[in-house]
């Protein structure tokens, strides 16, 4: 095993799917063959255009960081019963010749077994979806969010679906916004807008308490600030060139702004075992299934087709 398929991102605005170098497999290691990655497409769009802010940024590149797949060989210091697991992978630098990245969207990953989360009893292209869950929960963690909080999402992608999902169940009261009807009605909120038909301020009649911001506009974060509350928060989880808001609503209201990583430890598995007890449900943002060979209109769809919430590409 010394190649295999992955999508390379050779140079802005050109993908394709290549034959790579694979780097041999160590003692800690196993090897996965994949079943599913996904989209990400805030990250891969970014990266895609060659102007993601990150020093892993070097063409040729492997992009992805939501693989699911099955355990198929072992390093000698891998524990058995992994063998034949099926697992979430957040990426994987084992290629040679080319720049790893995320390394996600390959056929054949290797990787420190202790890298890798086993879905159990999670369906595995559900398993995608693992590393927004995390971020979300991660950010949650953070905002605190108490039962007699009043908190506004801004975005209703699948990170902004989530962190909906998580602070209604903290017993906040939550509204949540977008422009795309398909994505409202996946949501679960108290109150779903329309920005595309109304205003933030027309359908909200009360200050909140949080802004969680997850669609990566700071025009749509201004456009909410005249609805917080004196002394609220503001937590940032999308992805941004740069922070440009204006100062005085924030300075006048004394507001909390929270910023989050990816996720902490142990987050991947806390949001494994919600997803198989039931009590995060993210089946319903799966809105598109593919296989690799279509990756080109894969990558389209992901990226500018608006009412595209999650897409799974199928490896098999």
């Amino acid at each position: 095993m010394n190649t295999t398929r992955a999508v390379v991102i050779s140079a802005p605005q050109q993908l394709d799917l290549q034959t790579v170098e694979l780097t041999p497999v160590g003692d800690d290691d196993l090897v996965v063959e994949t079943c599913y990655t996904s989209i990400s497409s805030g990250t891969e769009r970014m990266l895609l255009a060659g102007r993601m802010p990150h020093p892993m940024l070097q063409f040729p590149v492997i992009p992805g960081y939501e693989t699911v797949g099955r355990v198929v060989e072992l390093g000698r210091n891998v524990p058995l019963e992994l063998h034949g697991q099926l697992v979430y992978v957040g990426g994987a630098r084992c290629f040679q010749g080319v720049n790893p990245a995320w390394g996600g969207q390959s056929a054949i990953l290797i990787t420190d077994f202790r890298r890798v989360v086993p879905l159990g009893a999670v369906p595995a292209d559900q398993g995608v979806l693992l590393a927004l869950a995390a971020t979300a929960l991660h950010g949650i963690d953070l905002l605190a969010p108490a039962a007699d909080n009043r908190t506004l999402v801004l975005g209703q992608g699948p990170v902004g679906q989530i962190a909906a999902r998580l602070a209604r169940s903290h017993g906040a009261w939550v509204a949540v916004s977008d422009r795309v009807p398909g994505r409202l009605e996946r949501s679960h909120a108290d109150i779903r807008i329309d920005v595309g038909q109304t205003t933030l301020s027309s359908a909200i009649e009360a200050p909140v308490d949080m802004i969680i911001e997850a669609t990566g506009s700071m025009a749509a974060l201004a456009e909410a600030l005249p609805l917080l509350a004196d002394g609220g928060t503001i937590l940032l989880l999308g992805y941004y060139d740069e922070l440009r808001l204006p100062y005085m609503p924030l300075f006048l209201k004394q507001v909390r702004l929270l910023t989050a990583r990816e996720w902490a430890a142990g987050d991947l598995v806390r949001c494994r075992d919600m997803m198989a007890l039931g009590t995060l449900q993210v089946g319903e943002l799966i809105s598109h299934h593919m296989p690799i060979e279509q990756f080109a209109a894969a990558y389209h769809i992901a990226l500018e087709e608006p009412e595209c919430l999650k897409l799974v590409l199928s490896w098999s």
